[in-house]
Order: structure tokens, then sequence, then C-alpha cells
């Protein structure tokens, strides 16, 4: 899969191979945005310099792959289970996702209805390449979009997890504006942890970032058997 974005996480940036790879910028309406490029893979690391999630340029970000050309966009995000039988470790691609509170939209100044959702047949390559590989996921489940930095309280998630799966702070914001620009977008999405109330300890940003850890080399087997294809 070539011309295709890839928004990953802090992860990545200790990978020797990702560290190789030709940096570029991006100038746009909302600022400039660092890549790493790598033939016609785009490279885009979400949090730049430590940039907590509730301010993240989401607009520069995702403009900048449209100004590079990019008609698709795979983005690895970690999340949170609120379901018990989703469980820290798995890999889920969701096909839906909730956002409430936190919309973001290109259409500040005029008027622009548009259907959001998420690409069915940029999940679908994801999905195979995943079962071709001999790679675990779960083929789908519903996103919730929360604000950051902290994370839920315990009576909050009880009541996301009558509507949603897993719980992030990133995926809705990219996939909405991608949609907008008429960009398929797709999610990796790494259970990191059971959301707060979930498991059976208390949720801790120890944990948190442990999970974060053992989830990476998951992830990029999957990604590059995506980018193999």
């Amino acid at each position: 899969m070539k011309n295709i974005g890839i928004i990953i996480g802090s992860a990545f940036l200790k990978d020797s191979d990702y560290k190789k790879l030709k940096t570029i910028t991006v100038k746009t309406d909302y600022g400039k945005v660092e890549f790493k490029m790598g033939g016609k893979i785009y490279y885009l690391q979400r949090h730049g310099k430590n940039t907590p999630p509730h301010i993240i340029n989401y607009k520069a970000n995702v403009q900048a792959f449209d100004n590079l050309g990019v008609k698709n966009i795979i983005a690895i995000n970690s999340c949170g289970s609120v379901k018990k039988d989703i469980k820290p470790e798995m890999i889920v691609i969701p096909d839906d996702y909730i956002d409430l509170l936190n919309t973001h939209t290109f259409f500040d100044k005029k008027i622009k209805f548009t259907i959001p959702g998420i690409s069915n047949d940029l999940r679908e390559a994801v999905i195979k390449s995943a079962r071709q590989s001999n790679i675990k996921i779960l083929n789908k489940g519903v996103y919730w979009q929360a604000r950051g930095p902290r994370f839920e309280t315990n009576a909050e998630i009880k009541l996301i997890a009558q509507f949603a799966d897993i719980i992030g702070m990133t995926m809705a914001n990219e996939a909405a504006l991608a949609n907008e620009l008429g960009i398929k977008y797709a999610s990796i999405c790494a259970v990191d942890n059971y959301a707060n109330g979930v498991g059976i300890k208390q949720l801790t940003i120890e944990e948190f970032h442990q999970g974060q850890k053992r989830m990476h080399k998951k992830i990029k087997k999957l990604l590059d058997a995506v980018l193999i294809k």
C-alpha cells in the first residue's frame, strides 16, 4: 500500500528504522507539520514534541496530509477497554465512534454538512492483512472519544460502557476531519488497559504506560503487514 499516511504514537520514535527516514515539513493554514517520509508513505507523530491530546493541532495534521495528496490514513490509537471481554493487549479495528463533546471541523466560517464515518474499504484492508499474518484482532467496535488529558471516573465509564467498547482521546478528531477532506481513514486501536472501574484493580498511570510498551511490538507487526500489501 503506497501513498498513504500513517499516524503513530510516541513509541515508534525509538525504532531505528523510523529514525532513518527523511524528515519533511509541510505548511498548512493552521501551522507547520513535520513528517517522516519513506517512499510514498508519510508518518506523522501526532503528539509532536510531547503535546497533550486535548491541544493537538488536528486541523494542521489532517490538512498537511491533504496537501501531500494522501488519500488514505491509517492511525494507531491507544485506548482503554470499557468491556471486560475486551482485554488489555487486544487489537480492535473500530467500525464506528461516538464524539459528543469535542467535535473538530474545518467548517467554522461556512455551513457545510457532512456524514462522518470510518472507511470500510480501508478497514477491510487492515483486517485482511491481520488475518493473512495470523494476527488476532477484533474486527469491529465502537470508539468513544474523550477529551483528555485526564482519565474518566468510574461513574463516567459505567455510562460510556452502555454505548461503546473502547475509549480514547484522539481517533474521532482525526476521523471527522479526514472525512471532511475526502480522505479515507481507519484506525488500529491498541487496548493498553482497562478503563477505570472495569478491571479488578483501579487503573494507575504506570499501568497505562506499561500497557503502551507491551502493545508496541504487536501494533508494529500489524502495521508492517498492512504496508507490504
